[in-house]
């Protein structure tokens, strides 16, 4: 292995546990012995952004343009600096104290979702990640917003009518931007606390691969594990929810008119 080799190695071990200063540090290291190091370039782009720092962000990713004009990362992220530039932002103000070990996965209990019907360029170009955002219901959709209130986007309906069923049965939720472009936003949703009535069944169901594994490891189980929850049976106990006692619900849904996504 070569010095840019492990350089390399070292600023992306260090972007994955989040220490983009140290990350930056690494790559001008690496640009030291190789200037045209586009793979570095990127990374300090990206790096500058996680700190807010739009300015130096933006020079690193022209730099990758003249040296790569077709480079889409390059593209897409000079683009969403320039939806922030009209907004006259120089840096962006919210920048999360992130925690590296926020996107542990726990199966059935977490799970990473792509919006659909995204919102306003201006407000995804100042996503985050790490960034908290709200779910909230409104009409048989979850919506998702910044904690200003702001439109970002909706779950997709099979994820939205599980977790409305699921919120008023008494679970919780906390959700975080775990991928953000102009283009595609991915959030990371992770289960506070099951609702009783719900106890017995994983607020995400597990993909068929996991299935797979989960039978083939069957012999080797030590403890009980949830249930699965068929379509039918999840129109069941909603209903049954629907009629038991309205104070048993802590969750109310709004039903405003739909605004703020963009047309």
């Amino acid at each position: 292995m070569n010095e840019i080799d492990f350089l390399e190695q070292q600023a992306i071990e260090a972007a994955v546990k989040l220490r983009w200063n140290e990350a930056i540090e690494i790559n001008k290291k690496i640009l030291a012995l190789d200037k045209k190091n586009l793979s570095a370039l990127l990374r300090l782009g990206y790096c500058y952004w996680q700190l807010g720092k739009l300015k130096e962000a933006k020079s690193y990713y022209l730099k990758v343009r003249r040296l790569q004009p077709g480079n889409q990362l390059a593209k897409e992220n000079l683009e969403r600096i320039k939806v922030l530039e009209g907004k006259r932002l120089k840096k962006i103000k919210e920048v999360p104290n992130l925690d590296p070990n926020l996107f542990i996965e726990s199966p059935g209990k977490t799970k990473s979702v792509k919006l659909i019907n995204l919102g306003q360029k201006n407000i995804l170009a100042q996503l985050m990640i790490g960034q908290e955002v709200i779910l909230r219901q409104k009409k048989r959709k979850i919506e998702v917003r910044t904690r200003s209130n702001e439109y970002i986007g909706s779950l997709p309906d099979d994820i939205s009518k599980r977790l409305i069923l699921f919120l008023k049965a008494g679970s919780q939720y906390r959700g975080f931007i775990k991928e953000a472009e102009i283009n595609r936003v991915v959030i990371f949703i992770r289960e506070e606390k099951k609702g009783k009535k719900v106890m017995n069944y994983p607020s995400f169901p597990k993909t068929s691969t996991e299935n797979i594994l989960k039978v083939q490891n069957a012999e080797e189980a030590t403890e009980p594990e949830e249930e699965e929850i068929a379509e039918n049976d999840l129109e069941k106990l909603a209903e049954i929810i629907a009629n038991e006692e309205k104070d048993y619900l802590p969750f109310s849904p709004e039903e405003e008119p739909d605004e703020d996504m963009e047309e």
